[in-house]
């Protein structure tokens, strides 16, 4: 039987060659917000290994949007022709389509690179910045500062950075666009109610905390092409006991977001509370992206400690979701789609530079990947 793992999915009017997705993994080495050398390496050794999508990092829509000094930004034209030469490499030679995932990292930004703590940088230190949120409250009681709470006018400045990012996307040549609402940042941020404090149109109920968030993806929607594919990130939980963000919420938005066009989702969980007490495992965010296609249709990305090739092959076949979605298990193995490909007796795109690793291959090219690049 074929491999369900190995088969081309459509989104849109995009083919995706098979299900294997790179998920988005910041590498903290931009240059005030530029892709550098480092990105052209780490995106540019997916692309030519056979998988099927690779995501960006989050990329910040706006400078205070980032992460930390050293994430990706996407508001100048410097940025957009520093990724530029990123993507193009990854297009002329690579056989993967390729995606960006355009965030805002809220109260969660301005915060230092993990390999020097990742503690958060405060505002006064000419590294660091004064960041936003929903609401003046901060993500935790220690290190971190009280984000400025968004008036009229601060979202409508954020609204517009997401959608001129998006344009910036598609004149770089992006493939797919998703939307990151995950992970306690900005839109995450909205959308619990541990972090969600307004008593205005956009805080209080389900409906209201989705409002800002859905006004994004509708905006950023707007200015996508309709040929390319658009989805969203969102963690399915917030894995707090209390009241808070949980899976029942994540159906709903995922109804509302079909409602407004969205092609996919990416099931994560967690990252918008010190309180959070999550219970890792092999697969252990699977059973979310399960519930939420069951109950929605909407094409779904499982992550979460997916790691080897009959356990993802497992995932599709099953039905419990359209794609996996793997990160620390790439970081690993580059080359993890070649390995699944031999175990599930399939075959997986090779760089003909490359071909001489596989025995089976005897050096003959797969169309689509000839051994220059294809502008050439």
């Amino acid at each position: 039987m074929n491999s369900y793992l190995f088969s081309p999915i459509s989104l849109s009017g995009l083919s995706i060659p098979n299900r294997i997705v790179v998920a988005p993994m910041c590498q903290y080495s931009a240059n005030e917000g530029n892709a550098t050398d480092w990105h052209l390496m780490h995106l540019g050794q997916f692309a030519v290994s056979g998988v099927g999508l690779i995501f960006t990092e989050a990329v910040g829509v706006e400078m205070s949007g980032r992460i930390s000094p050293g994430c990706l930004a996407l508001c100048t034209d410097e940025h957009e022709r520093n990724l530029k030469r990123v993507i193009d490499f990854c297009h002329d030679f690579g056989n993967a389509k390729m995606g960006i995932q355009i965030a805002h990292a809220g109260r969660k930004g301005s915060t230092e690179l993990p390999w020097l703590g990742g503690k958060p940088i405060p505002s006064k230190d000419p590294r660091g910045w004064k960041t936003d949120g929903p609401s003046a409250e901060a993500y935790a009681a220690t290190d971190w500062e009280a984000p400025q709470a968004l008036d009229e006018d601060g979202l409508y400045r954020i609204k517009s950075a997401f959608v001129d990012a998006a344009k910036r996307a598609d004149r770089i040549g992006f493939d797919v666009l998703e939307i990151h609402a995950a992970h306690g940042y900005l839109l995450h941020q909205f959308l619990s109610p541990l972090s969600n404090l307004r008593n205005d149109q956009y805080g209080g109920s389900l409906e209201d905390r989705m409002r800002f968030p859905l006004e994004v993806f509708e905006a950023v929607s707007k200015a996508w092409p309709r040929q390319k594919a658009i989805g969203v990130r969102f963690s399915a939980t917030d894995w707090v006991d209390r009241s808070s963000w949980d899976v029942k919420e994540s159906t709903q938005f995922t109804k509302e977001l079909k409602k407004r066009g969205c092609h996919f989702i990416d099931v994560s969980s967690a990252g918008n509370s010190p309180e959070q007490r999550i219970e890792v495992g092999p697969g252990y965010q699977t059973g979310f992206a399960s519930e939420i296609k069951r109950e929605t249709g909407v094409a779904t990305m499982a992550v979460g400690q997916i790691t080897e090739a009959f356990q993802a092959e497992a995932i599709i076949r099953t039905g419990q979701a359209d794609m996996v979605s793997m990160a620390r298990g790439m970081l690993a193995d580059p080359r993890w789609a070649w390995r699944a490909a031999e175990a599930l007796g399939e075959q997986a795109a090779y760089a003909p530079q490359y071909m001489r690793s596989n025995k089976a291959l005897r050096g003959l090219p797969i169309p689509g990947n000839p051994p220059v690049a294809k502008k050439a």
